[in-house]
């Protein structure tokens, strides 16, 4: 345990803001899950409607650093490519 006023209040803010990201990173795995359901019952409206959420809230984490800019941008690939060839076959 520390024992210097500083690092007393650093542990402080480490604790907040690791509670605050580990908050934005199960949103975003919430809102992830949100959009592969909608495509496997096969509603592409949902499933559009989804990925704009979760793209929104992927575009914050990776602009606040919660998650690396490439990776925000792997997710959505990936899930708008899943969206795009359920609306094609619907």
């Amino acid at each position: 345990m520390a024992n210097i006023r500083s690092s007393e209040k650093d542990i402080r803010k480490t604790a907040k803001r690791t509670a605050a990201n580990q908050a934005v990173k199960s949103r975003i795995r919430t809102l992830r899950k949100k959009v592969l359901s909608a495509i496997e019952k096969g509603d592409a409206a949902a499933a559009a409607a989804s990925l704009s959420e979760f793209s929104s809230a992927s575009d914050k984490a990776a602009k606040t650093k919660v998650l690396h800019k490439n990776t925000s941008s792997r997710l959505k690939s990936r899930l708008a490519l899943k969206v795009g060839a359920l609306s094609k076959s619907a």
